[in-house]
């Protein structure tokens, strides 16, 4: 009896020992490198995010204004890259003229003069919209964008020409399978250099079109961020990575990073030798918004020499801490 129980002892700390060697980072080599910055909807105006729904006014609940850039405009975005950010993210919707307005919200009524659903106007009306009409940080006492974003909504097809070499992550705002095919459209009239600058993300029935008609973007949607995670954390100190973590972007909550197999650098090895990009944000705390890394404190979360993406609603701020 004690025999046997010496040798299942021994059997137990040698499998033991064998999957911490094959998951410490202290072992891993250390891809250096600087981070890579994503400036969530360029430079934008910030809100008070108490118990936000997907349906929330963010514009009638803006903090006070600390500049004078709108989110999802060419000046934000040329603004968030100057601060530092090596990917803007912007959101997209399609239109009834055959474009996609690069534009947040699900309806127009929140930001702008118009009304409706977003995807039910052209492209040519929406161009006739004041964008900053709805902001206030006062209870509409004072409205300090209204008249100041007449015409400033893009087009993807002016954002994607105005900055010919530079990095976004296209946020598609539906789960409409057709909108992944009109976008797979957009994305194969461009070289294959310019797609592979290019991140889609999306409700999974669009991405499930992209990822069959535009194989070499690298997407996410919220089956694939799940099925990585979870299926990492399961088996991932196997070496074996879930076919979701396989050329795709991944979004880690900086206070689930820790508990990873192998993180830091084991970890991001593994998924940049899978072709997949990662990206910490700020803490999860269980509802369906995540922060960014949007201060000193978040950041100083990081392994040293952190290497690999950080999400951020503060570029002005985190590209100064960063870089």
């Amino acid at each position: 009896m004690g025999r046997k129980f010496f040798y299942c002892a021994a059997a137990i700390a040698v499998a033991a020992a064998g999957i911490y060697l094959n998951n410490t980072s202290l072992l891993a080599q250390h891809r250096p490198g600087k981070p890579v910055l994503l400036a969530h909807r360029g430079i934008a105006q910030r809100f008070d995010e108490t118990d936000l729904k997907n349906d929330t006014c963010t514009a009638s609940r803006m903090l006070a204004p600390k500049h004078g850039y709108l989110e999802n405009t060419l000046p934000s975005m040329q603004a968030g890259f100057a601060a530092g950010a090596d990917i803007i993210e912007i959101d997209v919707h399609p239109t009834t003229d055959g474009q996609f307005a690069v534009f947040h919200d699900w309806t127009l009524d929140c930001r702008t003069d118009g009304h409706g659903v977003t995807r039910e106007h052209s492209m040519a009306d929406m161009k006739r919209l004041d964008i900053g009409y709805g902001y206030t940080a006062d209870g509409g006492k004072t409205l300090p964008f209204r008249g100041r974003g007449v015409g400033m909504m893009p087009t993807l097809a002016e954002v994607l020409s105005t900055f010919p070499d530079r990095r976004f992550l296209i946020n598609v705002k539906s789960r409409d399978p057709s909108e992944g095919k009109k976008l797979a459209t957009v994305l194969n009239g461009l070289s294959r250099e310019r797609r592979a600058e290019i991140i889609v993300y999306s409700g999974d029935e669009p991405i499930d079109v992209l990822r069959r008609l535009v194989p070499d973007i690298k997407t996410a949607s919220r089956k694939s961020l799940k099925g990585c995670l979870t299926g990492y954390i399961g088996y991932g100190w196997t070496g074996l990575l879930p076919n979701e973590c396989k050329h795709a972007m991944m979004l880690v909550p900086i206070n689930i990073a820790p508990w990873l197999w192998g993180w830091p650098d084991r970890f991001l090895n593994r998924m940049a030798d899978a072709g997949t990009e990662v990206f910490v944000l700020g803490p999860y705390r269980g509802s369906d918004f995540s922060t960014g890394i949007d201060d000193s404190s978040q950041l100083a979360r990081l392994p040293p020499n952190y290497a690999a993406g950080i999400w951020t609603n503060e570029i002005e701020a985190i590209g100064k801490l960063a870089k």
